[in-house]
């Protein structure tokens, strides 16, 4: 298990707010017996917000609640090219992120992070619609509409609103490792983010209209980690040729089988080594990465760390 640690997140909403874009983080990382995480949801000021497709919310915190905070959540808002944010509420999102808070933005709302100019030099991104709008109001930040999300460390950026699960499920690992955030995925009923490229930090491709075609193989795939798969068995599930198989695949994940496949099989062997006490050898066997040799060398490679300090990071304080 994870180390005991209460994180607190604030929720802001600002004038037009999004209804999804506020509800993802609030029901994500809800207080509750397994979730170690407090959330408030406020506002410029405490009381009414006017917010966007017709609702409102009635907040019972203002800004003090990002100086409070270790995560804050801004959700996209109606309009977001049209004017900034409210300097107070600027100053305080600057000031939150000096104290040491990470920032991360739903949607439209990367326009808020942008003008408070820690997105400068840095890559994010935005609801498709407005990735254009983003990059003339602020042209130093370096857009990308291509992913669903960019972490920029102490600073996040997601696409549209349901980018913003994917977002949250991102962060949850990070803080709690991934059988917290399959945990988590169950829960809500959404799929497991699978992390890629360099460590969790480089997101997925959006995908494509036709996104889900794979998805009972990817989901076949998962319970058969500790077999020889390769690219003919999973093109054969799929009843597909290989060669339709691979280019579909990269367009509706971002990534090759192959490279998926290494992700799923590291995603597995970090959830055994959270929790389980399976030696090396063993989690190798049991996710298709051979030996416990090549399992270091992919934890290495792509996470860069090995088994036996991933698995004290999340079992320290026990």
């Amino acid at each position: 298990m994870p180390p005991t640690r209460l994180y607190r997140v604030a929720v802001l909403v600002l004038e037009g707010a999004k209804p999804l874009d506020v509800g993802i983080p609030a029901q994500v990382f809800t207080t509750r017996a397994s979730m170690p995480y407090e959330v408030r949801v406020c506002g410029a000021t405490p009381g009414l917000v006017a917010g966007g497709d017709g609702l409102s919310y009635n907040v019972d915190h203002g800004l003090d609640a990002l100086g409070w905070a270790d995560i804050v959540f801004v959700p996209g808002y109606r309009f977001p090219d049209r004017e900034d944010p409210p300097r107070a509420v600027v100053e305080a999102l600057i000031a939150a992120h000096a104290r040491g808070a990470r920032l991360a933005a739903i949607s439209t709302g990367a326009f808020a992070l942008a003008a408070t100019g820690l997105l400068d030099g840095r890559r994010a991104t935005t609801h498709w619609h407005y990735a254009r709008a983003l990059a003339e109001k602020w042209p130093l930040v370096q857009v990308d509409e291509n992913v669903l999300f960019v972490d920029e460390g102490s600073v996040l950026t997601s696409a549209g609103a349901a980018s913003g699960l994917d977002l949250c499920l991102h962060i949850l690992r990070g803080d709690l490792g991934v059988g917290a955030a399959n945990h988590a995925a169950r829960r809500l009923v959404a799929a497991p983010y699978r992390s890629g490229g360099q460590a969790q930090y480089v997101p997925r491709s959006v995908p494509e209209p036709h996104g889900e075609r794979f998805a009972a193989t990817r989901e076949w795939v998962l319970h058969h980690l500790d077999e020889p798969l390769t690219l003919d068995v999973l093109a054969r599930h799929a009843a597909v040729s290989p060669r339709t198989f691979s280019r579909r695949f990269v367009e509706e994940t971002g990534y090759t089988p192959m490279q998926w496949l290494l992700r799923a099989r590291v995603d597995r062997a970090r959830e055994l080594l959270e929790r389980s006490e399976l030696g090396v050898e063993q989690i190798a066997a049991e996710t298709g990465l051979g030996t416990g040799a090549n399992l270091r060398m992919h934890f290495q490679r792509i996470l860069g760390t090995t088994p036996s300090d991933y698995r004290r990071t999340f079992t320290q304080g026990d």
